[in-house]
């Protein structure tokens, strides 16, 4: 599509990063979804299309969308049913914003769901996490029960966010469902991913699961 020619970088880099997380089981079969903002004033964010393999995005596979999820081209692919929540971390500064459904962040949202989030510490790979300079560290991912009323949801998270401007986030989770993470820009975004999935696989590991 002619519109999305001025941000071929944007979505060879989102395709690389959807076939690297379906290779690592993060985004199975049409599950994830992916996006990086494009453009700050007016805000445009460009998301990875609805029902997509996210290990075989083609270079058509995305929709440009503003502020509000709405589609700014006629005729566009329908983006993905959480695009609300990508604007949220959009709105909020985000330059790159990630969801993936992998096996750990799946069962531990579940299991820590009753309190209300997932606190992980004294771990070296904390480091990786922007702002973390030391293992003895910490880092507090909230879960939000899983809805199909993501305008609702994405009211839920704003209002959680701003009523902790003193716990600094790197990502959140939806129970029995997956997660969210950002960054200042895709590079930022995956590395955080990546960092977040080890934490958890390293905490789903040494945790008795019921």
């Amino acid at each position: 599509m002619d519109h999305l020619a001025p941000y071929s970088e944007s979505i060879d880099g989102l395709r690389s990063v959807g076939h690297q997380f379906w290779t690592r089981g993060w985004s199975r079969g049409t599950s994830s979804n992916y996006s990086v903002v494009v453009e700050r004033d007016p805000l445009r964010i460009l998301i990875t299309a609805s029902g997509k393999d996210k290990g075989n995005l083609g270079p058509n596979d995305f929709v440009l969308v503003d502020e509000n999820g709405h589609s700014v081209v006629e005729g566009q692919p329908k983006s993905s049913a959480e695009t609300l929540l990508h604007c949220l971390a959009a709105r909020q500064g985000a330059g790159a914003i990630l969801h993936t459904h992998s096996v750990w962040g799946t069962l531990l949202s579940q299991h820590f769901a009753p309190v209300g989030g997932i606190r992980i510490a004294g771990f070296e790979m904390l480091k990786g996490l922007d702002g973390i300079t030391t293992h003895e560290s910490s880092c507090w991912i909230p879960i939000f029960d899983n809805t199909q009323d993501i305008p609702a949801l994405a009211k839920q998270v704003d209002e959680y966010f701003q009523a902790h401007p003193e716990e600094r986030c790197w990502a959140y989770l939806i129970r029995r469902h997956g997660m969210y993470t950002w960054g200042k820009d895709l590079a930022e975004a995956t590395r955080h991913m990546e960092v977040i999935e080890f934490l958890l696989e390293c905490l789903g590991r040494s945790t008795r699961l019921a």
